[in-house]
């Protein structure tokens, strides 16, 4: 049991080797360091490790190859991929390529010792790693998925480690967080990717026309059918087939999906002949099933058919640290598009972007993105380019002392550039008059002119508010009485 306290570091950057090997020497392990793939094979090929720590990209072998060639010496081997470059596609790939865990740069120790611990405390389970693709590149071909928050994370590595089976998949999430894109991903990363990936959206088609896209209909099985059709189940063959909003499907269809998915085969409408159902299937919705199943709105035995493996997606406002990403990412999307030349987001846009609370998700975040670039053209994109109600939100939503000062400081940015010429150093003294003359005016017509409680509610004396309306000739409107004309 002494060599599985054994720790291997594998890194080409001396000092993150040196860097690990004091962090883990402090937990009482024994720390290995190897500062290339080669050094690291010998070493594995002598003894057992609880744990290899590998830098994904590093001179000669990378931490992918390594992976490989571990694997091929011991299965249960447990290799956790290092590297400063957290994108989709590299934590799609250690994941399937086998590797138990992916932690990025700059490292939190604390969450190496957490992954440490439940190692050796679940060491004798084994864990299931995915056979790798010898000799494949990948290069995604659709959309990439943005995100480093941990929930993103996680979902990237739950497609690296279920991508290559058949097993069925749920994906939740509300409207506009990307179920589709995590569809399409799990299709490319699977072994049907050479195969159609087709998507229906089950909320879009009536019933009698959904049961008819979905498994095709023979010549006269209605009026209409003036021809043989092939539904989706057909066309999909030996790929994927996406069911969007299957919370929407009628129970009489479910039962007939369920059937599908029970068998693998179906019959077209009005057909005698039994068909194949030789796809994968993903099915989404933005509903909650468990609800839905006790109003006996959707099956329960479809519902455990289709959850094998769940991929929940969470909202953008639970994972705001990926704005940043993301609007940047569309930023970059559609610069050469839309802009006319170099376009970047200014720091007040940013902090206005990471305030919002984005109930359209995603999908919303891209668009005002694409409207910003289009009216900005080139150079800063400023809080004027965004929608108005993502600037006036709710206080409560976006937080009144962010919002404030973000506002502030783009107003006086805008002072600024309009007074360049301005050196009678009285700048100071029109700002602060403009801000406290539009104070004033609100809050009197608030409190509908009573000025005690203006003071009140300001927290100035009663006296220094009058004598700041009378010196900015402010018109104090009162309440007439209620029979007034």
């Amino acid at each position: 049991m002494k060599n599985t306290k054994k720790i291997l570091i594998v890194d080409d950057e001396e000092n993150i080797r040196l860097l690990f090997k004091k962090a883990l020497e402090k937990k009482n392990y024994t720390v290995h360091t190897a500062q290339n793939a080669e050094d690291a094979l010998q070493k594995i090929k002598k003894q057992k490790y609880l744990l290899i720590f590998s830098d994904i990209f590093m001179d000669g072998e990378n931490g992918l190859t390594l992976i490989k060639k571990v694997k091929k010496i011991d299965l249960q081997s447990k290799i956790v991929i290092m590297t400063a470059q957290d994108t989709m596609n590299n934590t799609i790939e250690a994941m399937q390529s086998g590797a138990y865990d992916y932690i990025s740069k700059p490292f939190d120790f604390d969450n190496v010792y957490n992954l440490v611990d439940r190692v050796e405390a679940n060491r004798e389970i084994p864990i299931p790693s995915i056979p790798a693709k010898e000799d494949l590149i990948y290069e995604h071909s659709i959309e990439s998925i943005v995100g480093k928050s941990p929930a993103m994370q996680d979902i990237f590595k739950t497609i690296g480690k279920s991508a290559a089976s058949d097993l069925t998949i749920l994906i939740t999430g509300e409207s506009g967080t990307g179920k589709e894109l995590i569809a399409q991903t799990m299709h490319y990363y699977s072994k049907r990717k050479d195969h159609p990936f087709v998507c229906i959206n089950c909320a879009a088609i009536s019933r009698e026309l959904l049961e008819s896209e979905l498994f095709g209909h023979e010549k006269g099985a209605f009026t209409g059918a003036v021809e043989q059709k092939k539904g989706k189940f057909e066309i999909a063959k030996g790929g994927t087939l996406f069911l969007d909003e299957i919370g929407d499907m009628e129970p009489s269809l479910q039962a007939k999906i369920l059937r599908v998915l029970q068998n693998k085969d179906f019959y077209r409408v009005g057909g005698k002949e039994v068909l194949e159902a030789d796809v994968r299937i993903i099915a989404a919705t933005n509903q909650n099933l468990e609800s839905l199943m006790k109003q006996k709105l959707f099956r329960e035995d479809l519902f455990h058919r289709l959850n094998v493996i769940n991929i929940s997606i969470p909202p953008l406002r639970d994972r705001m640290e990926d704005v940043t990403l993301l609007a940047n990412y569309f930023l970059n999307k559609n610069a050469t598009n839309l802009s006319q030349g170099e376009i970047y987001l200014s720091p007040e846009t940013l902090k206005i972007l990471t305030s919002y609370s984005w109930r359209g998700n995603i999908r919303e975040l891209e668009n005002v993105i694409k409207r910003a670039v289009v009216l900005a053209s080139s150079g800063p994109i400023l809080s004027e380019h965004l929608p108005e109600h993502i600037i006036s939100e709710d206080f409560k939503t976006t937080g009144t002392d962010n919002l404030l000062n973000v506002r502030f400081r783009q107003l006086i940015l805008e002072f600024f550039v309009k007074n360049q010429e301005a050196q009678d150093g009285r700048i100071y003294e029109e700002i602060i008059q403009l801000v406290e003359r539009q104070l004033f005016e609100v809050a009197l017509e608030k409190h509908s002119g009573k000025q005690v409680s203006v003071a009140k509610t300001l927290g100035i004396n009663r006296n220094t508010l009058k004598r700041k309306i009378d010196a900015m000739k402010i018109e104090v409107k009162k309440n007439r009485p209620n029979n007034s004309p």
